[in-house]
């Protein structure tokens, strides 16, 4: 992990959907016990948690939620956008954000992999959105610019998010989990890419990192499907999100890495029986990535807060009467940041 980060400039969120953390928490032990951790439970989640001794720790629960957010706001916490409210109470600069399904992966060499770190080291390193690299990240360990590469460029820019991979269930839609029901991702592929601007992305919130104090606010919990679920493939919330973060650092002129670092990921969930939630989300996509690729920003919008405001204002006049789920999106985005700036003045005050 980059030296000029230290411990206390990171939380780790945890959104806990899963009653007994006992074993994930053991298993992330040698890790995660440098660091202060952020545990949110679910509000639908009504067993007590089981959390192993040993961790700095604060946990969330939904009196604390109801407190903060208040009955005003038209933002819902429930399932996996229960993080975002870790994100939204974490004073640190960076966040990492891992899913209560993983667990630390193992490295081509059988390594414990240590994913803060790798995260830490994507976002302490530049990022090189301009131009692709053939190498992938020229600020790799033994990597660099390869011939042809504009020497005005190799500087880079400030990468802003990380976003990690998985080994064992990889993060496939219902659709494609349910007609390879046996498929698991064994590949370790040992590289870092930055995307291109301008190019999309489908941001999987299982396991990522942001430098929340540039980005934080682009971060947010507004797509909610009207059959939402409790498992990955049955939620659009970190896709919906992950384009508008993606946005937004494109007009900033900020960096988004990924791949490495890997977790292990759980096999859970029924992929056939959460077909039916899903399908919605799937169409959807036609209509949000044409609109995506098509946005663009004034030039006076100068932070993340500015942006989103914009994102969610063109949501509402150009997707706001084709579908009731993206007026509630755009909505919720403008409540979001609202409560962003009001939660961040508390907090300093």
């Amino acid at each position: 992990m980059s030296l000029a980060v230290k411990d206390d400039e990171i939380d780790v969120v945890i959104g806990a959907l899963h009653s007994d953390l006992t074993s994930f928490m053991n298993e992330w032990r040698p890790i995660f016990s440098r660091f202060h951790l952020i545990i949110v439970k679910d509000p639908d989640l009504k067993e007590e948690l089981k959390i192993p001794e040993g961790f700095n720790l604060d946990v969330y629960k939904k009196p604390d939620i109801d407190q903060v957010v208040g009955s005003s706001t038209s933002i819902l916490f429930s399932g996996y956008s229960c993080r975002y409210f870790g994100y939204l109470v974490s004073r640190k600069k960076y966040i990492i954000s891992i899913d209560d399904d993983c667990l630390p992966a193992k490295d081509n060499k059988g390594f414990l992999v240590d994913a803060v770190a790798q995260h830490i080291t994507n976002l302490t390193t530049p990022a090189t959105p301009f131009f692709f690299n053939t190498l992938y990240d020229p600020f790799a360990e033994g990597a660099d610019f390869v011939r042809g590469y504009p020497f005005s460029l190799r500087s880079g820019v400030k990468c802003v998010l990380s976003c990690g991979l998985w080994l064992n269930l990889a993060d496939h839609d219902a659709p494609t989990q349910a007609l390879k029901p046996g498929q698991r991702n064994s590949r370790y592929v040992d590289a870092v890419m930055t995307i291109p601007a301008r190019a999309l992305v489908p941001i999987s919130g299982i396991n990522i990192a942001f430098d929340r104090e540039v980005v934080g606010p682009a971060l947010l919990p507004a797509l909610r499907l009207a059959g939402e679920g409790k498992f990955r493939w049955e939620t659009m919330e970190d896709i919906w999100s992950g384009m508008c973060v993606k946005v937004v650092c494109d007009h900033l002129g900020l960096g988004v890495k990924s791949g490495l670092p890997y977790v292990w990921r759980n096999d859970r969930g029924d992929a056939i029986a959460s077909l039916k939630k899903e399908w919605e989300g799937v169409k959807l996509m036609e209509e949000i990535v044409p609109f995506f690729q098509s946005l663009r920003l004034a030039r006076t919008a100068t932070t993340a807060e500015d942006c989103v405001v914009e994102v969610a204002n063109a949501v509402n006049e150009q997707l706001g009467s084709r579908d009731p789920v993206f007026a509630r999106a755009a909505k919720a985005m403008l409540d979001w940041v609202k409560l962003w700036k009001s939660v961040g003045s508390s907090s300093s005050s």
